[in-house]
Formats: C-alpha cells, structure tokens, sequence
C-alpha cells in the first residue's frame, strides 16, 4: 500500500487523475472531433475503473494499468520531448514514481538492479515537515519556502555519480482534512514555524494520517551534476581538518563527475619556490597522494620533470597534458618520468598549476589509466576548480608557517606557561610603552626563593653500544667482503685476492682489541680504494654479481660503509628518547594541576628534567610545603613508570639498551634567571651554581671506596644531602613498595666526593618487572646466535623476519586471550622456529627443533614444554596444515607479512635469498604468477587474523597482479 512508506506521514496518500479525467470530459463534448473522440476513447477505458477518479491506495494497481496510465498523461509527457525531459509522475518527497519518459527510463535502466532511487539526505524530520509546509501552503493560505533544493544522486553505467535537481509541479494535486485532522490559528501556524527541530510540536500539529492527499504530481529532473560538484568541492575545502579524514575518497568522486571519466584519480604535489622543491602534501597516502613524488618525501622540480613540463608549470604556469603516457615514452627526455607514471598504472596524466596572486602553490595532478582520458579539451574544465582550490591551499601554507613558527616555540624558544605570564607582562610593558621602542630596557627575569628537582633516565652505557655497533658494522663488511672474495677465489688461487683477504683479516683481529678512533677511518679509506673498485670488476657469473649486488644494497648511501647496527643503535635511543619524552610531557600535565611550576625537559642520550616551584612562579596562589612533597612523589612515581615503559619497550628495540634512573634532592630554595644571551634559564648566584655542579657531575659518580656506579639499570636512585631528605623520601618508597611498583629492598650508600661537593648519600631501590625470563633469554641467545652465525645471503629469514614473527604471536596471544604458560610456549616457538637457517636451508626446521631443546634442557624446562615447543616449530613448514589452536596462531604469525604495507619490499628480500641460497632465479613475470597463486591459495586460521590481517592480504595481493599486468602490457612477454 502507499501508505506503508519507510517515514510516517500527515497524510493518507491516494493517486488520483480526477482533474485529468475533468479535463478530458470537458474536451469530450468540444467540437473538435478527433480530440473529442480521443477523449471519449479514454473515458470509455476508465469508465469500469473508478479507482482513477475516487484515488489508488495500493502500488500494484498502478503496476497493472502502466498503459493506461500513460494515456491519460500523453499531453503532460509528449513523445516528442520523451527523449529530452527527465519527469516521472510522483507524490512529493516520497521514493516511489511511475510514467517515466524515455530519458528518465535509460538513467534507471543503467544501474544496478539493487540500486535505491532516494532523495538525497532526506531523513524522517525533514520528510515529516516538507509534508506539513505542503498542507500549511494548501490549506492554510502560508507562503512557507520548503526550504534547500533537493536531489536524487544516480551513478551513471560507468560508475561516475550525477547529480539531478528536483523540480515539482503540484496542479493535480489536492488536500483535504479528515476527521482527526486539527485546524490551525495563525499563532499556533507561528509557533510550528518557529520551532523546526521540535518534531514532536509538528507531529502533535499533523497527527499521522489527519490528512489527505489526493492526484499526482510531476517530477522533472535536471543534471546540475558539474555544478553540485563544485558546490561538493568547495563545501569539503571548507571542512575542519577532523572533517577532512575522508577528503581524497570526496575529492576523487567530485573530480570523475566534472570529468565523466570513471577511474580518475586525484593527487597533490606542494611547490617550496624558495628552494625549487616538490613537497609531498600532508594528507593520508592512501587517500591524496603525489604521483611526481610517490613514497619520496622532497624532489628537486627539474629532476623530477622532463624540461618541456617544467617550463610549462614552473616557469610559464600553465596545465601540462600527457594524453598518452605510452606515446610519451617516445622521446628519450620523457622516458623517466613516463616509466615513473607507467609504474603507477596511468596512461593519461594530468598537471596544472594552483596559481594564487601569480605565486605558484603546487600542482593539481588527475591520473587515469585510460589512455587519451585526459587532453587538453576537457582540461578547460579545470577553470571551474582550480579558484577554489588556489584558497584552501593558500590558507594551509599560512596554516603551515605558523605552525612551524609554533613548533619553532615550542621546541627551541619555548616558554613555559607557568611563567609565560611574566614574560607577557613585561611584553605589555613594551609594547605599552610612551618612550621609544628601541631605547626601551628590558627587565630581567628572575624568579627568586623557588625549590629545585631534577630527574634523569639516561642510556646505561651508550658510548660503549656506540663504539660496539661501529665494530659490529665493520666486522659485517669486511665478513661479507671476504665471503665474496672466497666466492671469487674458488676456482683459481690469485696471490691478489688472498693478499687483499689477509689484510681484512689483520683488520679483524685489530677490532677485536681496544678500539682506536682513528681505526674505522683506516678501515674505511682502504675498502673504498682497495676493494669497491676491484669488486665492481669481478662479476664474472650470476652468483658474483648477486653477491656484490647485495652486498652494494647494504652500504649506507651517505656514510659509503656499512650502517646497519649503528642504525638500530640510533634508531633504539630515538624510540626510547621519544617514548620516554611523552610519558614526562604527559604526566607533567597532569603534575601542573598539583601547583603550577616551570617545567623543562632536554633530550640527549636519555632524557633530563628540570622542574622548579614556588610561591614567585605562581603569585596569585597560596604556597606551602605541601605541593612540593607532592610534586617529588609524583617525579619519583613518574620515573618507575617510565622505567617499566622502557623495560616493554626493550624486546621491540632493533639494539637492546638499558637504562639508569636519577633523582637529585635539593631542599635549599634557590633563584633561576632568564638568560636573554642564551634564552634560557639558569640558576643565579654562587651558592646555587653548587646545585649546577651536582646535577652535571652526579650521574657517573661512584659510590664511595668502590668501582661502583651509583645508578644501576632497573633501578632509581635518590641522592640527597640530609637525614630530612632520606626520611621523607623513604616515606614515598614505602608507599610505592606498598602499591607494588618497587620492590622491598632499599639500599643505602654513600656517594664518593666530588669536585667541591662532599657528603652526599643515595637511597637506591629496584622498579618490580612483571616479566617472563625464560622468554627474555630465548630472545638475547637467539638474537645472538643469528647476528654472529647466520649468512648474509638469508635477507629474508633472518633476525628482522623472527622479531616480526614474535610480534605476530604477541597480537594473537592477546586477541585469544591465552593464559602465560601457552603464550611463553609459542613466544619461545616464534624466537627458535628459523634459527636452523645457520645449519642448513633444507630441513632447516628440524635443526631450529634441536637447538631449541638444547637451549630449554640448559635452563631445566620440563620435557612437556619443549616438546610442545619442537611441535610449534615443525607446524611452521610450508606445506603443513595446522591442525589446533597453538599452530593456527603460529601459522598465522609466521604469514603475518603477507598483511604488511612493505610486502612489495618483503618479496624482493625472499627472491634475492633464494637466488644465493637456493639458486632459484625467477624473472618478474614468474615471480609475480608464483606469487600470486601463493596469496590466493593462503589462507588466515585464527579468528583475528581473518578480521583483521585478511583484508590487508586482499590488498597485496591485487597490488602484486596490478605489477603483473603493467610488466605484461609493456610488452615484456
């Protein structure tokens, strides 16, 4: 029935053609007789239906009559325009319509079956009051505006969404009100008019079915799509930047409806005039990326385009159109920049200039992978476009400086809120000021009688891991250089060669004394004049150039030597530095709502705090002792939490380092002063420089009469001058031992003198782990195991691979919710399940079996636990099916790669090791196929990894077949 509608209504919906029939009456007993019999002829159709007349409350009864129907409204849809006009018979803001002209029918005809013809954004509010405007305007004599336009969006066969503006014609319809219907005074109409968001005002107004609604109206359509779509584009380039989060995906369907081109792809390339740079935009990857750029961060214009783009946009600023990439490649100087584009799978490209005050802000770039898409014809449609954009961009460059000149505050000329107030004062002051602003004297700032604390978290050791790391890279190279010089030398015994071995040896044996600066510079020189030059000489089969390749592969590109270690190394103190930095800034803002105090952190090797409070930082609050106890409980409980952060941390480091914890106790108040040579503060006066003294010298003091650091990792350590201080900060141990964060042990020790200081003392006390040592072994001993024994052709299988693995088994074992003996069962499986790779490449996992239960029977792990361990490890064959839960999620673990955005990069890893160690050479076409038919047949067994690692995998997987067909299409059969 009508009245069965997705939206409750005022009305009772009755389809009537009374005023139709009316009409055709009037002409029946006209004298012009072909009309008249025409009209007779219709009123005799209709004379046994007076559902026509009295009005049609059931859809099917129109569904019967469609021929009919279309008689009787021949003069208001002429065959002459069917093909032109859009119109429909309909009743007003309902989703159902009838007698489509021609034009109308094929829109419908081209989409899916399963499509809804809807009102755009019509909801049951809006839809509920549109019906009471139309019975206020009837009825009641208003002159009410129905408010915006309305439209139906309806994507056309090739997928491309158009947009249609509705116009109504009312002249057959009629309203008249039952007997429940309530009839209206100008104040209540006033007050309905007043309160549109009060639904229920309304529906009291209009009960449900009050009304009727009798005839027919017509609904005429008219393709505003370009114009919506702009109207779209400015709309989204008005949005917030939360609102934004979808902006690509909006842009890409807004630009294929101005163009009609139904795979056009929309990107972005920022333009730095000062240094002649493309910057990648700001903007997810996914959604709004640069095609110039694709995973580089900067380029210089001229290098990444060919000279005649590069006059066009830069210099010139004008639309720059390749219509066929593939014709492009045709001149030698566009062959990079067309291979560039054809790697991306576009065939017709697109750039234009986003121009505001004739500066050059960036390029618009529109990609298709259909050739010709794009010309210079429909290029002219840009003109409606690019004014929009050339403002949002404009705003986001200033958006941009500020916040740089932001982050450049905030970051190297930062002050402190809780004494920005001072500074702002005396900038007032300035600023206010009646003499001139040059002769103008600046009042120091000084914040007098105000209590010091200092902390510390502080790399154990760094400058030993970093003397560590060089000798580990160099030991790399010149290990690697002599495996492939040993490869070299198979056949024939060249005095040269084994000269060139023997002093890379020598080299060797001076890294395993105590290293000498000078020494990695000797080493250094004598690889890049004695070896690069006769390596790149001495390919002489497939093997050796593979060997070299890689080995080349591994150089780091700025230092010219090995530098993977000392990478890991910098990498682990960022992500420590950068980890522990957020824990402080976090916790300390929540230390502020304590009493406010001047805050300051610095990162070097660790991460230093300084903090200072008193009644001059915060003058218009009361001060007492309180908020000082307060704050050095809250700095000694922020540190345990930094120091069990960093110990969760530790395991996921590329280059385990510990670290040592420091507070330094102070109870005398002292004065700090801004220094406006070096813009920061610092201490004032000769007593307090002692404090100074203190804090640069303490953290490598010993503890007295001994060779003993006083900081130990896993431990804080609390030095201190006076029994006060050792009483009140035993108190916060208690306290903390008591909520299990430290353990029960506190030691006492004295602090050797140092230089003008004497008499300090230190409490020292260990932060409680909650942690699995079994599984903390397996990791160092295989760690171990695989950076000195395992050949550096495995680029695949190798250490990386096995922590990514652990990785996987440590989201599972969470997502399943397993108990510690499993999970310590399938950790242990993860770190041993690869390092047969040492052994063998063939039946590598049952050599990974034997020395996982070696490692266990050393520990005295019971036999059930290290069988359970062998049977995870087999279970992680190729060709083997899991069968229970513990191999599902290793399985899965093991496979967890195959979800990764770096897979591409991950595949080029397993086909360069298996090209060394297995002597599998594939080219692209067959790696791509084998590939292929892997991730189709793969498939995910734990619940979680099919949530969540299963669609990731889909990815990858048309991602490796794209790479198929663009290797196919360029003739590379």
């Amino acid at each position: 029935m009508v009245q069965n509608y997705k939206y409750i209504s005022p009305f009772k919906i009755l389809i009537a053609f009374h005023k139709i029939i009316e009409g055709l009456e009037q002409i029946a007993v006209t004298d012009v007789s072909y009309r008249a019999n025409y009209a007779k002829a219709l009123l005799n159709q209709i004379e046994d239906k007076p559902e026509f007349r009295v009005g049609i409350d059931k859809l099917d009864f129109i569904e019967k009559n469609q021929e009919l129907i279309q008689h009787l409204l021949a003069d208001l849809f002429p065959t002459a325009l069917t093909n032109n006009e859009i119109k429909a018979a309909t009743i007003p803001f309902y989703d159902f319509t009838f007698n489509y002209s021609q034009r109308f029918k094929k829109i419908l005809n081209d989409v899916e079956a399963s499509f809804d013809l809807s009102i755009r954004n019509m909801d049951e509010h809006q839809f509920f009051i549109m019906n009471c405007t139309l019975i206020l305007n009837f009825y009641f004599h208003q002159n009410i505006d129905f408010g915006k336009p309305i439209f139906y969006d309806i994507p056309d066969k090739n997928g491309i969404l158009k947009h249609y503006r509705i116009l109504y014609n009312v002249d057959f319809l009629e309203i008249f009100p039952t007997e429940n219907a309530k009839f209206l005074n100008q104040t209540e109409i006033d007050e309905l008019v007043d309160n549109y968001d009060n639904l229920d005002l309304w529906k009291k107004a209009f009960p449900e079915h009050s009304w009727i609604l009798k005839g027919f109206a017509i609904v005429s359509l008219v393709d505003v799509t370009v114009e919506s779509a702009v109207s779209n584009l400015k709309s989204n380039l008005l949005k917030s930047d939360t609102e934004k989060a979808e902006l690509g995906e909006s842009f890409e369907s807004i630009f294929r409806s101005v163009f009609k081109i139904p795979d056009l792809r929309v990107g972005f390339t920022f333009y730095d005039e000062e240094e002649d740079l493309f910057l990648k935009p700001p903007f997810n990857d996914e959604k709004l990326h640069s095609y110039i750029l694709l995973n580089e961060q900067e380029a210089d214009c001229k290098n990444a385009l060919c000279g005649c783009s590069y006059q066009h946009l830069i210099e010139d600023k004008k639309p720059f159109v390749i219509p066929n990439v593939a014709e492009y490649t045709a001149e030698p100087n566009n062959l990079n920049f067309a291979t560039h584009l054809i790697n991306q799978g576009v065939q017709s490209f697109l750039l234009a200039p986003v121009i505001k005050d004739k500066k050059l802000l960036g390029l618009l770039e529109l990609a298709s992978a259909t050739g010709r898409a794009l010309n210079s014809v429909n290029a002219n449609k840009l003109e409606l476009i690019l004014p929009y954009l050339s403002d949002t961009i404009e705003k986001n460059n200033s958006d941009m400086m500020n916040q740089l000149e932001a982050i450049i505050q905030k970051e190297y000329t930062s002050i402190h809120k809780s004494v920005y107030w001072k500074f702002k004062k005396e900038a007032k002051n300035y600023y206010y000021s009646s003499s001139a602003r040059e002769d103008y004297n600046f009042k120091e700032i000084v914040f007098k009688e105000v209590y010091p604390l200092y902390g510390q978290i502080d790399i154990k050791g760094s400058s030993e891991n970093r003397i560590s790391a060089i000798v580990a890279d160099l030991k790399a190279q010149i290990n690697q250089i002599i495996q492939i010089l040993d490869v070299i030398n198979a056949d024939r015994k060249i005095s040269i060669i084994e000269k060139k071995q023997f002093e890379l040896t020598s080299f060797l044996e001076e890294l395993e004394q105590p290293f000498k600066s000078e020494l990695e510079q000797i080493i250094h020189h004598y690889i890049e004049t004695e070896i690069h030059t006769f390596l790149q000489n001495s390919a002489s089969n497939q093997e050796i150039k593979s060997r070299i390749e890689a080995y080349f592969e591994k150089i780091d590109v700025k230092t010219g030597i090995f530098y993977q270690t000392r990478k890991d190394f910098e990498d682990a103190i960022m992500s420590i530095n950068k980890k522990m930095a957020a824990i402080l800034d976090a916790k300390q803002e929540q230390a502020q709502e304590i009493f406010p105090h001047y805050y300051e952190r610095f990162k070097t090797d660790g991460v230093e705090h300084n903090l200072y409070i008193g009644a001059s930082i915060e003058p218009n609050r009361e001060y007492n002792e309180m908020y000082l106890q307060n704050l050095r409980l809250w700095q000694l409980e922020t540190l345990c939490e930094m120091e069990l952060e960093h110990h969760k941390l530790k395991s996921s480091l590329p280059y385990r380092l510990d670290v040592t914890s420091l507070i330094l106790v102070f109870s005398s108040p002292i004065s700090v002063r801004f220094r406006m040579d070096e813009k920061r503060f610092d201490v004032d006066g000769s007593y307090n420089a002692r404090y100074e003294v203190v804090k640069k010298r303490i953290d490598k003091a010993y503890v007295k009469n001994s060779n003993e650091r006083i900081t130990q990792k896993e431990k804080i350590t609390i030095v201190y001058s006076n029994a006060a201080e050792e009483k009140e900060y035993i108190k916060y141990i208690k306290y903390l031992q008591h909520k299990n964060i430290l353990e029960d042990d506190i030691e006492k020790l004295e602090v050797e003198d140092l230089q003008a200081v004497t008499g300090l003392k230190a409490l020292r006390v260990k932060v409680k782990h909650q942690e699995n040592t079994l599984v903390l072994q397996a990791e160092i001993f295989v760690s171990n195991l695989l950076k000195e024994r395992l050949d550096s052709k495995f680029s695949y299988h190798n250490l990386e691979h096995t922590k990514n693995v652990v990785a996987g088994i440590e989201t599972l074992c969470k997502a399943e919710n397993l108990d510690t003996k499993t999970s310590t069962i399938l950790h242990l499986a993860a770190w041993f399940h690869d390092v047969g790779y040492v052994e063998c490449t063939k039946g590598h996992e049952e050599k990974s079996v034997a020395i996982a239960r070696e490692f266990l029977q050393n520990k005295q792990i019971a036999n059930d636990i290290s069988d359970k361990v062998a049977e995870l490890i087999m279970a992680t064959q190729f060709d083997y099916t899991p069968i229970n839960q513990l191999e599902y999620i290793i399985k899965d673990a093991d496979n967890m790669h195959l979800a990764n955005p770096d897979y591409p990069h991950t595949l080029e890893l397993l086909r360069k090791e298996w090209e060394l160690s297995g002597d599998k050479a594939f080219c692209d076409r067959d790696w791509y196929r084998l590939n292929i038919d892997f991730l189709k047949n793969h498939k995910y067994y734990t619940s979680y990894a099919q949530a969540n690692w299963q669609k990731l995998k889909e990815i990858n997987l048309d991602l490796i077949q794209q790479q198929l067909q663009n290797y196919t299409t360029h003739g590379n059969q």
